[in-house]
């Protein structure tokens, strides 16, 4: 194909990208004098009739779609070789992956090009489509000459995988891309229909306002635990889509398009905080165990580190000791990280445990719970303290335990922040332990703190 200059009348200039099945070019048609897309057969699947006719069965498609929200096809043909091609309009505004590859949008913008893609899918359904392959690559923006970047239109592209569906509705192959496709797409023989493509587009928002691709259907953490200005409205409206159980989601996509409509119309304001600094999940996971009550550390030791512990003696470690002034020992739900509800063992101490909360205030003090169910990895990669800068990760191979550490300085009150998800350096993986350190000043006591750290059985 790289030999070819010409296709009929139509001029290659440059590769745009190759799929699975075949290869798509920009190109110049000389008659019209107007830039096009030609999608190619690949060479290596031309002897295959059933690719061949997928390949062409996307045109039809595209071609019955029929909607200024779908990329539309101007001609078919075949080349010397026998391969199929077709054109179709060309969308110079790149694609939704072009977007978040620098990072999340603004929420309002994310919300907004996810509804204009859910009008595409709409479309597509009213004409008996189901795409199965929605993700941000294949949701094409064609820039607006005369308007700014925000008017640009949203166009659904890249139907290799589609079906009618009243094919869909039947046993159907595995399909979809990983954190975009639904449960009923991934192992063959489930039957699909419209509300398979509104969870690739909850994937594809909540990729937008994260800057994530979502985890494994059943396992999405929480989107404003990824970003904490996330409105309620819109992590609800979100999560429903993304819905595990097809039943539970949105019932198609035009209802799911005008809920994000609302939600940007409304303005989706967050909650109004009662302190200036966020709580983030990981200060609420504090909160659950401080709880509104603290008591005065009356255990001392000669050495200049202070051992605590809590009520059930499994959780241990050793503090500098004047962050031993307040102590809270009895447990934790690791819910309050996304994690699998329960009461865990777990402590709190520092020298100001009841205005833990605050980032504002100046504290110095260290909380320790277990986890032994779920991915607390995972979790903990997820928090964010917006109101601190953020320094980075580092990995942690101690004597017992080993893991990523990540840190944030600069927070409000001027202290630091420091996050750790651990496993033992030795034996049972499922032991995990959840560490959240506060300090002020510039000495840091990370390590000694994670090193005096033990879990009993």
């Amino acid at each position: 194909m790289h030999s070819v200059e010409r296709i009929g009348r139509y001029r290659l200039e440059r590769r745009l990208g190759s799929g699975a099945f075949g290869t798509v070019w920009l190109a110049h048609d000389d008659e019209l004098e107007a830039p096009v897309a030609v999608k190619v057969l690949a060479d290596n699947w031309s002897h295959r009739l059933d690719v061949r006719e997928r390949f062409l069965s996307e045109a039809r498609m595209l071609r019955r779609a029929n909607s200024d929200r779908i990329v539309q096809v101007y001609d078919i043909g075949e080349l010397p070789d026998g391969r199929p091609y077709f054109v179709m309009e060309y969308a110079d505004g790149g694609t939704l992956a072009d977007l978040v590859a620098d990072g999340p949008l603004p929420v309002s913008e994310a919300l907004r090009l996810t509804a204009l893609a859910a009008r595409g899918a709409a479309a597509l359904h009213a004409a008996g489509i189901v795409h199965r392959d929605i993700k941000p690559s294949n949701v094409l923006l064609c820039a607006s000459p005369d308007g700014p970047a925000g008017a640009s239109r949203v166009l659904l592209a890249d139907l290799g995988l589609a079906k009618s569906l009243a094919q869909a509705s039947g046993l159907t192959q595995a399909a979809g891309s990983a954190g975009y496709r639904p449960p009923e797409q991934a192992e063959p023989g489930e039957g699909i229909d419209a509300r398979a493509d509104v969870y690739s587009l909850g994937a594809v928002g909540y990729h937008l306002v994260t800057g994530t691709v979502p985890g494994e259907p059943g396992r999405v953490v929480r989107p404003d635990r990824l970003r904490p200005d996330v409105a309620p409205a819109v992590r609800r409206a979100l999560m429903r889509a993304l819905a595990p159980d097809r039943r539970r989601r949105w019932p198609g996509a035009e209802a799911f398009a005008q809920e994000l409509e609302r939600l940007v119309a409304s303005g989706h304001r967050p909650r109004r905080r009662r302190t200036a600094a966020v709580l983030t999940a990981a200060v609420t996971a504090v909160a659950a165990a401080v709880g509104v009550t603290a008591s005065l550390v009356n255990r001392h030791s000669p050495a200049a580190d202070l051992r605590v512990a809590d009520t059930t003696g499994r959780v241990v470690a050793e503090v500098p000791d004047g962050w031993g002034r307040q102590l809270r020992d009895s447990g934790w739900d690791p819910k309050a990280l996304g994690l699998p509800a329960g009461h865990e063992p777990g402590l709190a101490v520092a020298d100001r445990l009841t205005r833990w909360q605050d980032l504002e205030a100046d504290v110095n003090g260290v909380f320790v719970g277990l986890s032994e169910h779920g991915d607390l990895t995972a979790a903990v990669t997820a928090l964010t303290h917006p109101t601190c800068h953020y320094d980075g990760s580092r990995a942690y191979d101690g004597a017992r335990w080993r893991g990523r550490v990540r840190t944030w300085s600069g927070c409000p009150g001027g202290g630091s922040m420091t996050e750790a998800a651990l496993a033992p350096a030795q034996g049972s993986a499922q032991t995990r332990v959840y560490v959240q350190i506060r300090q002020s000043g510039g000495a840091s006591a990370t390590d000694r703190v994670l090193g005096s750290v033990r879990v009993g059985s």
